[in-house]
């Protein structure tokens, strides 16, 4: 790899960390509990789980120049990853029968507070 390519990805890292450090304040901001970041399982990684009573997001969080490059940034590929670790991730939860889920997305942009945007798509049932 070479230093350029090296030093591009720390900087992605970091703005990944950080837009979802800005992420989960809003979210708490808005009475939820982080109860997970970066969740990762065999099937894919869930950026932030929070919860709010038997309330759980699933959060797919997106640092982007605009609203529309985070929604467009969404797959249907990652949407299927992030479900299949949302599945995982629910089987563990003593009160899974309780919970109702809903997979979120926060885009962090520049000089704005992050924009929560629910129902960002809809889970297989």
């Amino acid at each position: 790899m070479r230093r350029d390519e090296a030093r591009f990805r720390l900087k992605a890292y970091r703005r990944g960390h950080r837009g979802e450090w800005l992420a989960a304040l809003a979210l708490m901001a808005k009475g939820f509990r982080i109860v997970a970041r970066r969740y990762r399982t065999k099937l894919g990684e869930i950026d932030l789980i929070a919860r709010r009573g038997d309330l759980v997001l699933i959060v797919e969080v997106k640092a982007r120049p605009t609203l529309i490059e985070a929604m467009d940034a969404l797959s249907r590929e990652s949407e299927r990853r992030i479900e299949g670790a949302a599945d995982l991730w629910l089987s563990r939860q003593r009160d899974f029968g309780r919970l109702s889920i809903r997979f979120d997305m926060v885009a962090v942009l520049p000089w704005r507070w992050p924009v929560h945007v629910e129902n960002v798509f809809f889970g297989r049932n």
